[in-house]
């Protein structure tokens, strides 16, 4: 970088690009909503048949490289307004260093060295000369250059040295940002194709790294979020931010946002997607290079030769179902975006997003926007739930996320005119099995500050949205019950209200809790129920084993809240249709989601008065 560049250097030319990359990547986010919400759905609503579907996986495809797109535009756009940044650093301090020499009357050359009048006292009746200063940043060759002003006879000579050292000190530091970043610019290209790999995704977050990596300064000059805030110290960062600086967070930190809870939830979502795409790319490139890598399955041991299992063959084969599992999960969650406006689910928001999170990964869906809700309920799976498995049918038991369907379908049904979100929330390690690990309370102790946080974010982000919290529901199947009750008492301990209208429990073994109001929690607005065949096992093996407080569990007259009536026959037989119909057991849950307390049928069928929303 030479004097002459930088001097005419028009910085806002970089910036106006920028803008013109965030532009774009808008109109790709736009047309990918577009074709998943609106074109999509309107093809299901009016067409079928094959040749509807290769239309449908067409348009997922297409939808797929609007989302690359609007990723790469993002980060495009930030290492622009990052350059931009850093080379206007550079020249205020070249234009204040040539103002400053100008302003007395030196004359500022055409390499940046800066040529000085003659002044001083008389010697032998002359004027010591003028001459011309050229710049250091060498500390001992300004040091010298000290020390030789010191003896020179123009005083203007120092004068001039120190502007042209910061004249030279500016060209070096444009310089070095221009070298940073011509490289990553050059890096930021795509191949020349219309399909969007795993590679092109694995590429898009190197490039996102690298870039995050030159872009310190520019981060650094946007105020940083709260560290451990609380959800609404985290809405209220976002809140006053700029949006280039809300695109720049989410282009170069988007696993950082897509985790702070209190964000609103289209916000979460977009960074999530993309943690979901790049992450998608980088285990399918990972599995395609394991697959063409395996070793001798067997191995020979013994003066006989017997054989056994070799030891690489079986870390690489565990290796290998544990990526084919995270995919069949984070499959799972993009086969629900494909399903949007099919039997009219609404747009789905992926609020969380952790493929490796406590080794069975991590996973909150909803169906609707929660933060514009009339009604949400979060759902909260038990034992045995991990991300390979959250969209996998057992049999007739429908998945974690079919089952949040389902509520959704049914509670919509309920409240024709109102807005319903329903939740799965995957979001601690649940216990992995039912024997030797559901017993113990420690999974819900260590997951419950995860999902107080949760409860207060959602609550902020409604709040902000809309200025009201709604009417929400938290659902616990199984040990995501106990789960509940942990966390229950963490804000009976912070002396604050659990932030929900009414708790759910179905097939609870205990929520370590004697008494529903020993949880804080209004017995009124706390619901049980209980099935039959190994729900009995659950639910009385919690008993014994002390998930219960002092033998109480929540489906027990003594445990004060309201015990509801239910058809399921089995242990995940609580979402359950028929024909389309939904059994008593999800008709009750809805009708608690919505507020429709008249009509849950209780055991003892007591009859409760409506609450109106």
């Amino acid at each position: 970088m030479d004097y002459s560049t930088l001097k005419n250097l028009k910085t806002s030319e970089f910036e106006d690009a920028a803008d013109g990359y965030r532009a774009a990547g808008h109109m790709a986010s736009s047309a990918k909503d577009a074709l998943e919400q609106r074109i999509s759905v309107k093809l299901r609503e009016s067409l079928s048949g094959q040749a509807t579907e290769a239309a449908l996986t067409q348009l997922r495809a297409l939808a797929q490289d609007f989302h690359y797109t609007q990723v790469e535009c993002g980060v495009i756009s930030t290492a622009l307004n990052a350059l931009a940044a850093d080379l206007q650093t550079a020249k205020k301090k070249l234009d204040a260093a040539v103002a400053d020499a100008e302003g007395e009357k030196f004359t500022v050359e055409k390499d940046g060295s800066v040529t000085y009048p003659a002044g001083g006292d008389e010697y032998r009746g002359k004027t010591p000369p003028g001459g011309t200063a050229n710049g250091v940043t060498d500390e001992t060759a300004k040091a010298l250059n000290r020390q030789a002003a010191a003896f020179d006879p123009n005083p203007h000579f120092a004068r001039a040295q120190a502007y042209a050292d910061r004249i030279t000190a500016a060209l070096e530091e444009a310089t070095a940002a221009d070298e940073k970043w011509a490289p990553k610019l050059r890096s930021l290209k795509a191949d020349d194709d219309l399909t969007v790999s795993a590679a092109d995704w694995v590429d898009a977050k190197k490039d996102t790294g690298g870039v995050g990596d030159c872009a310190e300064r520019y981060l650094d000059s946007v105020k940083a979020p709260p560290k451990h805030g609380t959800p609404e110290d985290n809405a209220e960062w976002w809140k006053h931010l700029s949006a280039d600086e809300r695109d720049a967070y989410i282009s170069m930190h988007p696993a950082s946002i897509g985790a702070m809870n209190g964000l609103p939830a289209d916000v979460l979502d977009e960074a999530n997607r993309t943690v979901l795409a790049e992450t998608r790319g980088q285990y399918e490139m990972r599995l395609a290079a394991l697959n063409k890598s395996e070793p001798p399955e067997f191995e020979s041991v013994g003066a006989r030769g017997d054989m056994k299992y070799s030891q690489k063959w079986l870390d690489w084969h565990h290796e290998k179902e544990r990526l084919e599992g995270k995919l069949k999960g984070m499959r799972a969650i993009q086969d629900r975006f494909d399903r949007t406006g099919q039997g009219g689910l609404p747009e789905a928001y992926l609020l969380g997003f952790d493929p490796d999170g406590e080794g069975n990964g991590r996973v909150i869906l909803a169906n609707g926007n929660p933060d514009t809700a009339d009604h949400t309920a979060i759902y909260i799976p038990g034992t045995t739930t991990d991300l390979s498995a959250i969209g996998e049918d057992d049999g007739d038991t429908p998945s974690d996320l079919k089952r949040s369907e389902r509520l959704w379908r049914e509670s919509g049904r309920l409240a024709p005119g109102h807005k319903v979100s329903t939740i799965t929330w995957l979001d601690y390690d649940a216990p992995d099995n039912v024997l030797t690990d559901a017993p113990s309370d420690t999974y819900a102790e260590q997951g419950a500050p995860r999902l107080h946080r949760y409860l207060e974010g959602n609550r902020t982000a409604h709040t902000y949205a809309t200025g009201d919290t709604g009417h929400t529901t938290v659902l616990g199947h199984s040990y995501g019950s106990t789960l509940i009750g942990d966390t229950a008492k963490t804000f009976v301990r912070d002396q604050t209200p659990f932030p929900a209208d009414d708790v759910l429990v179905a097939g609870s073994p205990g929520m370590q809790a004697k008494h529903a109001a020993d949880l804080g929690i209004d017995p009124q607005h706390m619901w049980a129920m209980e099935g039959g065949g190994l729900d009995n096992v659950v639910t009385e093996g919690g008993r014994a084993m002390g998930l219960g407080g002092g033998g109480l569990i929540p489906t027990d007259p003594g445990f004060g809240g309201k015990i509801m009536k239910s058809d399921a026959e089995s242990h995940g037989s609580f979402w359950d249709t028929e024909a389309g119909a939904a059994s008593l057991s999800l008709k009750n849950q809805a009708r608690v989601i919505t507020g429709r307390y008249g009509d849950v049928v209780l055991e003892n069928h007591v009859i409760l008065k409506d609450k109106a929303y």
